[in-house]
């Protein structure tokens, strides 16, 4: 966890092309702090690699700056920013062992011999691969491999460590064993990572903050729980967890919330959401209006069975449907339902609840939820 607000890199208005017409990155501002653990996150071609491979000195950018404690680095060459980098494929040179590897580094900056054992087994140590030193990489598991590559990065003790979806090639078990490994580093070291990823699960599990990226711009900067709990605006909502959606014209508004009403007539409250313009991907950041159509979302935990025939506490809000399915998930089940004109929703339901053991596809349905969990994207 972040210990102070120490900026260690920043980014001033950058931007990016390959073809001179189409930018990747658009006017991207982002400071990372020292000691965080920040993952850029989004889907395929969002621009999240491109700023990782401009921060590492791969690409340059065509506009903007970028620094590194104080020194701009928009024409620094690779060898010379004192970064770190485990890639996605690992990069390890199969000809050498696995000592010779991570000594790498430490030889390309004429580290002394004497300093450079004693650096490696301190890193392979690190990792817990201190037995290792002797073998070649084609010896090794893959997630063998991610740690000689992060041995390699660490090794001589940069302040910045950029990781590219270093854990896609392992499988889930291993990756989410991985995560946790990572993230243990991370807090014993106070090295500062910037780790590239699509996968929102690893984001949420490592991650002091998380950027999320799509279309070029940073939608929301933000800690993992106001990422999942307070999402900025469809995209984020839907990219970041499961979230359903609901859509209604706006009867009433007001500061903080507004009411909308449903296809079927009834009528649910939330929370007004209003992201800025240059952020948010599906709207023009300004505030809605009376009988403008909007969407909001809600996460299936919010939303609860409850008896259709009974009434609903004031204040609750309550939508009626039928159960489609069910889908096992081990600890808890999730009930598919149908709302009058809505796209499919689900609900989170426990084990053992009785509405389970009776169930029939088609059978009515009610779900109550509270307005402060509704968002409403206006």
């Amino acid at each position: 966890m972040v210990n102070s607000k120490q900026v260690l890199v920043s980014f001033r208005r950058v931007s990016k092309t390959y073809d001179g017409e189409t930018l990747v990155v658009k006017q991207l501002d982002l400071d990372i702090y020292q000691g965080e653990f920040l993952t850029l996150l989004g889907p395929s071609g969002s621009g999240k690699t491109t700023c990782l491979m401009m921060l590492a000195g791969f690409e340059y950018p065509t506009g903007g700056e970028i620094w590194l404690d104080g020194v701009l680095l928009n024409t620094v060459p690779p060898h010379q920013r004192n970064i770190g980098m485990v890639f996605q494929n690992y990069a390890l040179f199969p000809h050498l062992t696995v000592a010779q590897n991570v000594e790498y580094p430490l030889k390309v900056r004429r580290v002394p011999g004497a300093d450079r054992a004693r650096r490696v087994a301190a890193a392979l140590d690190m990792v817990q691969m201190g037995s290792f030193g002797k073998r070649y990489p084609a010896q090794l598991s893959g997630g063998q491999q991610q740690r000689i590559a992060l041995a390699r990065a660490l090794v001589f003790e940069p302040r910045l460590v950029l990781m590219d979806e270093p854990l896609g090639a392992l499988d889930k078990q291993l990756r989410e064993h991985m995560q946790l490994e990572l993230k243990a580093l991370h807090e014993r070291l106070g090295v500062t990572f910037v780790y590239v990823t699509h996968d929102q699960g690893e984001a949420l599990t490592m991650s002091d903050r998380v950027a999320v990226f799509d279309q070029g711009y940073v939608q929301q900067l933000d800690t993992v729980d106001r990422l999942y709990e307070s999402p900025c605006n469809q995209f984020v909502a839907n990219f970041i967890g499961d979230s359903n959606r609901l859509r209604g014209v706006v009867s009433q508004l007001g500061e903080d919330y507004c009411t909308l009403r449903l296809a079927d007539g009834s009528e649910v409250r939330g929370m007004s959401v209003r992201a800025p313009a240059a952020r948010d991907v599906g709207g023009t950041g300004r505030r809605a209006q009376i009988g403008e159509v909007v969407s909001a979302c809600i996460r299936p935990e919010r939303m609860r069975l409850i008896d259709p025939a009974s009434s609903i506490d004031g204040g609750v809000n309550g939508v009626v449907g039928r159960a489609a399915g069910l889908i096992y998930f081990g600890d808890h089940v999730r009930m598919r339902c149908q709302l009058p004109q809505q796209d499919e929703c689900f609900v989170k339901v426990p084990l053992g609840t009785p509405a389970l053991e009776h169930f029939v596809p088609g059978v009515p349905v009610a779900l109550a939820f509270e307005p402060e969990h509704l968002r409403v994207f206006t």
